[in-house]
């Protein structure tokens, strides 16, 4: 039986990939520190033979016993209230998380594929974004945390590649959403179902123009089962071109949810991007994948997930109290 750690397990993706890789039969070893992730996202895991959860910070030394074939580093806030809460630790995560892990991996001989993500492009100035343009990114903007964290994980992924011959993977993520994301994290999609949800109007930062391209989580898992087996060492973005202004998005997001909220308007967050739609021409030649779920049916899912979320959950204005990890 293969052994793979999940790194962010009791995460939103993490969650999901575990579940993947059980399906697959693999021994699974999720970690969580359990700043940003949730138990109840893998409990279901908990009694199986072939799982097992280590509550433990990857900034600190990472140890895992016996032989370990893969290792899927999925651990960092995503989320811009987490980062923005606690970008110390969002930049170490990214920087001695990714160090310890790269680590593992070369004593291991496992082969490692880390979770970058669109962030790497910034507000991007090209349109759509191939895997080739380097990004315009403020480093020390109030998004830089996690932007140049992602930036930093990927180059030395690929000196430890070069030099050490680690075997690697890189994906850089879009949007993606669907059951188990967290209602408050600030994320566009749990924000406005929460507000529907709750009769609230739905908040639009900026003009609303600005797109986002949204891509549903089994078709993420999927793309980053296919890149982990392949043989391609470079970035690879995996997420769904199908492009929509955050407005014509509050109006499907209402005719789904059957409410009448009206849209009210707030400045936009600094150096918030204003276009997001990723090229995955190379995921289709080097992987042969590409988004199968649309946007009508990926979104009746979600909305049915966080329909079935208690009266208390979705009153709950914040879902995390990081001042225990703030120093």
């Amino acid at each position: 039986m293969k052994r793979i750690l999940i790194t962010g397990a009791a995460g939103f993706l993490g969650s999901h990939l575990c579940d993947r890789f059980i399906k697959e039969g693999y021994f699974v070893i999720g970690m969580d520190n359990l700043i940003t992730g949730d138990l109840k996202n893998i409990e279901h895991l908990f009694k199986l033979e072939n799982f097992e959860f280590y509550h433990h910070d990857i900034t600190k030394f990472v140890h895992v016993p016996g032989d370990l074939d893969y290792i899927l580093h999925f651990a960092s806030p995503a989320s811009p209230i987490d980062y923005l809460k606690i970008p110390i630790q969002t930049l170490k995560v990214g920087s001695l998380g990714t160090h310890n892990l790269l680590g593992l991996a070369r004593v291991k001989k496992a082969r490692i594929l880390i979770a970058s993500t669109s962030e790497v492009y910034g507000d991007p100035l090209v349109h759509p974004q191939t895997e080739e343009y380097y990004g315009n990114v403020n480093t020390i903007g109030p998004r830089g945390v996690y932007d140049e964290a992602k930036r930093f994980q990927e180059s030395i992924t690929m000196a430890y590649h070069t030099f050490h011959g680690v075997e690697t993977r890189i994906v850089r993520i879009f949007n993606t959403y669907g059951p188990r994301m967290r209602l408050n994290d600030g994320r566009v999609i749990p924000a406005f179902i929460g507000q529907a949800l709750r009769g609230e109007d739905l908040t639009i930062f900026g003009d609303g123009m600005q797109t986002r391209s949204f891509c549903y989580v089994d078709d993420q898992v999927e793309g980053i089962y296919r890149l982990l087996h392949s043989d391609y060492v470079y970035p690879v973005n995996i997420g769904n071109p199908d492009e929509i202004t955050i407005k014509d998005f509050a109006e499907e997001i209402i005719k789904l949810t059957g409410t009448n909220q009206k849209v009210v308007y707030h400045p936009l967050p600094i150096n918030d991007p204003l276009q997001r739609q990723p090229d995955t021409t190379k995921a289709k030649e080097l992987l042969g994948w590409e988004a199968k779920v649309s946007r009508s049916e990926g979104m009746k899912i979600t909305y049915d997930y966080f329909r079935s979320l208690s009266k208390e959950e979705l009153s709950k204005e914040e879902h995390k109290d990081f001042s225990s990890y703030i120093k």
